[in-house]
């Protein structure tokens, strides 16, 4: 099978009720996400709807569980690190072209992407020889409001008239919180005496778009 017409593989990170992976699952193979599949759902938190999201998909897809202080719990003496190299442990397995981090809320540091870029081997074996390319969506604009609660951040600086516009975009992941290399950009006005829940439907939408847009754009460029 030549390149262009193999399944591209996308391994997908969340944590909640996975609107931005159903999103995904939705536009796969049709023009706006073609020739891919998403192999593995993974999250850490054992009661993600997004899991059932993804067994219910057709064909469903495989799923997996680990959360970081059970992990902590079960290997004492293991180090947040460790859980980080054992998500990417998991990730591996799958051979993916791309992983996405869809509203996944935890940060994963250098023991997670030191074995996905190819600076490491996972133990006794050789390390990925192409750096497979991660990434994130986040609910801001580059440089605004990084890490957690960063809607209600830009929301509450619109109150106090410090920002006019908010707006998400998705960015490759590096070891600085949120401040990987910007793909997709998307400004959203705020408007005057709308509440925070209205803004946050809007801002969901395009969400929903630039996380296919994001996916489409890192695999094509493979």
């Amino acid at each position: 099978m030549s390149d262009s017409s193999r399944t591209r593989r996308i391994v997908v990170l969340i944590s909640g009720s996975g609107t931005n992976l159903q999103a995904l699952i939705d536009a796969l193979n049709t023009p706006a996400l073609p020739n891919a599949s998403i192999t593995l759902v993974l999250s850490n938190r054992k009661s993600a709807y997004g899991l059932t999201r993804a067994a219910q998909a057709t064909p469903p897809i495989l799923t997996a569980y680990l959360a970081l202080q059970p992990y902590l719990k079960q290997h004492v003496g293991k180090t947040r690190e460790d859980y980080d190299a054992e998500v990417a442990k998991i990730v591996l397995k799958e051979k993916p072209d791309l992983v996405v981090l869809a509203g996944w809320m935890h940060i994963l540091g250098d023991g997670f992407l030191e074995l996905i870029d190819g600076r490491k081997g996972l133990d006794g074996e050789e390390p990925v020889k192409t750096p497979i390319p991660v990434i994130n969506l986040h609910p801001a604009l580059p440089g605004a409001f990084d890490g957690a609660n960063a809607i209600e951040r830009a929301y509450a600086a619109f109150q106090a008239r410090e920002i006019t516009h908010s707006g998400a975009m998705v960015h490759r992941v590096v070891k600085d919180v949120d401040r990987g290399e910007p793909l997709i950009v998307r400004e959203i006005p705020l408007e005057k005496g709308e509440p925070i829940e209205k803004f946050e439907e809007r801002l969901h939408r395009v969400e929903h778009e630039i996380i296919v847009e994001g996916a489409k754009k890192v695999l094509d460029e493979l």
